[in-house]
């Protein structure tokens, strides 16, 4: 008897170190594991701030690129076209014609919201 009590304390000693042996693999991986991911992380949030970098660049040479075009054809127009000249030079000069009557529309204004005094209670 005292035999098959050695052999299942045995057993179950092999049991418990073998469950340790794998939780300690498994905690091994982990570690491991968040290292590599550690190394890897800064350099991805860098790469991502230089994407988002490179587009509002990007953005920016759109736009001036946009601006460039526009103010290449007004002064290839201004150039070129004497009708336009003309009317540019009326529009922002306020130039007229003899016997020409120039009427000017200001935009509409926003109604302004009458304040109310907080200090009047009813």
């Amino acid at each position: 008897m005292d035999h098959t009590y050695a052999d299942f304390r045995a057993r179950r000693e092999a049991t418990v170190w073998q469950r340790l042996n794998r939780i300690l693999r498994v905690l091994l991986v982990l570690a491991i594991w968040l290292v590599i991911v550690s190394l890897f992380v800064p350099p991805y949030k860098k790469l991502q701030q230089s994407r988002a970098e490179i587009d509002d660049l990007q953005k920016q040479v759109n736009e001036q690129q946009s601006l460039l075009a526009r103010q290449t054809r007004e002064v290839n127009l201004l150039k070129t076209d004497a009708t336009y000249l003309e009317t540019i030079a009326r529009d922002r000069l306020d130039l007229m014609k003899e016997g020409e009557t120039v009427f000017r529309l200001e935009p509409a204004r926003a109604a302004k919201p009458k304040a109310v005094d907080s200090s009047v209670r009813k």
